[in-house]
């Protein structure tokens, strides 16, 4: 079937602002012809992207505890075709290179494309938030870099016009108060020749202080962006090891860890951007996490334009916890059956690092959803302008939040060693990641982000 590629091209602004309040004509067209993510709702001309119709909700019986997808809707739905090694030239325009690179060099590697759902909102009290910031409260530093105001939570650029607000949509994206994970591993694949993973585990929170019900300034917030605490249980020989990172709007990141070896908590202020977390065989960078991770000021943001994509969506086979982790995280690549595809408009954004800034990865590519700016591929490229790695995160609609999508699993695959990683999703810990839009557990609160109470409960 011949498929139409949109493309939009932009011209970038000016170094002095190309953020701001819209004009009343673009005020007046969100939740109208555009939904409040500032997405055309209606879909493409031959109808392999439907009209927007938001809001997902489960199948009756669902809550808490349940398997998401056995509650989907469109939980029987079947693939329209796939795509390998085979047949990837033929769909290349609607796929990423690193995508292409991956399909054509790992074997048996497949991509099942199945029909397209636009089932991503909002809760009314979010959307009145949006409004707001798409009228002027949003506002950026001149140079893109930090947040100076918004009202939380919400997108704070429905109707982007810089790359800059794009990623920050993508960083500031709603998620409750925090998330929980009771058990989950951070996974990377054995290396060639080897059938020995890495796969420490243990219990994980994220907390934001801004993600309550209501609205918020990030000043109130205390500027923060989130909270994550994250403890090793298991191997034996990194059991007790614990970090606390705490990510910021409008500053460098802290970050303590405790090593329970030495019984003494350090700070780790350079322990950011592209730093290889810790005991992960370099394989890791620090901001490749959730596809991306921190803050985005080492990097200048540009549009490039939107397209159509083959991009994962509505992934629920990502999130059963009920199954063995080594049956979704195979050798090569994650199970062919627990991802899925469609296609989506998305916004292509061209990262390059900044003059006199430094990074292992200095271009990078991105491709976020237009109906919720999630990163859900991007492409990583070393310093000689090769493609180096390929990311995809795996989103779903958290039905907890009123219908809004997020995703926290995501792979990065190494094009050049052929390895992977994989990490946040609860699979084979046989409970389920939450949600929360309240709660008053002592960990989703600022006072519980320091390296003294990191010492304190490490040491018990």
């Amino acid at each position: 079937m011949r498929r139409i590629l949109v493309v939009i091209t932009f011209i970038a602004a000016t170094a002095v602002t190309a953020w701001g309040a819209a004009t009343p004509q673009e005020l007046e067209r969100l939740g109208k012809d555009l939904n409040f993510a500032g997405a055309e709702k209606a879909g493409n001309k031959e109808g392999t992207i439907p009209a927007w119709d938001g809001k997902d909700v489960p199948l009756a019986g669902w809550s808490h505890g349940k398997n998401r997808g056995d509650y989907w809707k469109y939980k029987d739905e079947k693939p329209l075709f796939s795509i390998d090694a085979s047949n990837v030239d033929k769909y290349k325009d609607q796929l990423s290179p690193g995508q292409v690179q991956w399909v054509k060099q790992t074997k048996g590697y497949r991509m099942d494309v199945y029909p397209s759902h636009r089932n991503a909102g909002y809760p009314d009290w979010i959307e009145a938030n949006i409004r707001k910031n798409a009228a002027g409260a949003a506002k950026l530093s001149k140079d893109g870099t930090d947040v100076v105001d918004a009202v939380l939570p919400g997108i704070l650029f429905p109707l982007p016009k810089d790359g800059s607000e794009i990623i920050w949509n993508f960083i500031m994206r709603y998620k409750g108060i925090g998330t929980e994970w009771p058990r989950t591993t951070t996974a990377v694949s054995p290396r060639p020749g080897s059938t020995e993973w890495l796969d420490p585990a243990g219990p994980q929170q994220v907390f934001h202080p801004w993600g309550k019900k209501g609205s918020m300034s990030p000043k109130e917030a205390g500027y923060l962006i989130y909270c994550i605490d994250f403890g090793y249980d298991s191997p034996a020989a990194l059991a007790g090891q614990r970090i606390f990172i705490c990510d910021y709007t409008n500053k460098d990141r802290e970050a303590f860890f405790y090593f329970p070896g030495q019984r003494r908590v350090r700070r780790l202020p350079a322990y950011t951007y592209d730093a290889p977390q810790i005991g992960f065989e370099n394989q890791y960078p620090l901001d490749t996490a959730w596809v991306f991770l921190g803050r985005p000021d080492r990097f200048d943001w540009k549009i490039v334009g939107k397209k159509e994509m083959y991009v994962p969506y509505n992934s629920f086979g990502m999130y059963d916890f009920r199954k063995p982790l080594h049956d979704v995280l195979q050798l090569k690549h994650l199970a062919n059956d627990s991802r899925r595809y469609e296609l989506h408009r998305v916004w292509v954004v061209e990262a390059t690092v900044k003059k006199g800034m430094r990074h292992t990865m200095p271009k990078r590519i991105y491709y976020f959803d237009e109906d919720t700016y999630l990163a859900l591929i991007a492409d990583q490229y070393d310093a000689k302008g090769g493609l180096w790695k390929v990311e995809e995160g795996y989103p779903i609609p958290i039905w907890e939040l009123g219908g809004t999508f997020d995703h926290y699993p995501f792979a990065s695959y190494d094009l050049v060693s052929g390895r992977y990683v994989c990490d946040q999703s609860s699979i084979g810990t046989g409970k389920d990641m939450r949600y929360h839009t309240d709660s008053k557990d002592p960990r989703f609160s600022t006072d519980w982000y320091t390296g003294e109470n990191l010492r304190s409960i490490s040491e018990r």
